[in-house]
């Protein structure tokens, strides 16, 4: 008659070897139980930086924010096409760093783009961007057929 037994985790204590192997065990099982999230943010962290967004609306615009500090407005584009908003643009270098020996480095530079659907049709006219403190704040407003509509209801 065969019977199930439950598998235990073996006293490491009793084989010096052994607790290395079930160490890397658990590296993998945790390498594939990562969310893809974090793959997905380890590649970015590779291929340069992406600026941080803020979309969100009210009845008469749709606004959106981006955190660009250490950027003058001439290293900034913004265009708007199809239905989306597309913010790029390029942080350079500091070059006081050149002759010194960095003990570390976070900050990214290089070129960045980053383009959001609206989800409402806006007003390509009469769109407004401004840059202030390290936030771009780019406040698109909607036409008038996209605009909430109050209805009265009569009563007969």
């Amino acid at each position: 008659m065969n019977s199930l037994t439950r598998w235990q985790r073996p006293d490491v204590s009793m084989w010096p070897g052994f607790g290395r192997l079930t160490n890397l065990r658990d590296e993998i099982d945790r390498l594939f139980e990562a969310p893809l999230s974090e793959l997905a943010r380890t590649s970015q962290l590779l291929s340069g930086w992406t600026p941080a967004l803020d979309v969100f609306e009210d009845k008469d615009n749709i606004y959106v924010r981006a955190e660009l500090p250490g950027m003058r407005k001439e290293e900034i584009e913004v265009s708007l096409h199809n239905g989306g908003l597309s913010i790029s643009g390029e942080r350079k270098s500091e070059e006081k760093y050149k002759d010194a020996e960095v003990y570390r480095g976070e900050r990214f530079f290089g070129r960045f783009q980053r383009s959001v659907t609206l989800p409402t049709p806006v007003a390509a006219d009469k769109v407004k961007a401004q840059y202030k403190d390290g936030i771009l704040t780019v406040t698109l407003p909607k036409t008038e057929e996209a605009k909430p509509k109050h209805i009265d209801v009569n009563v007969s």
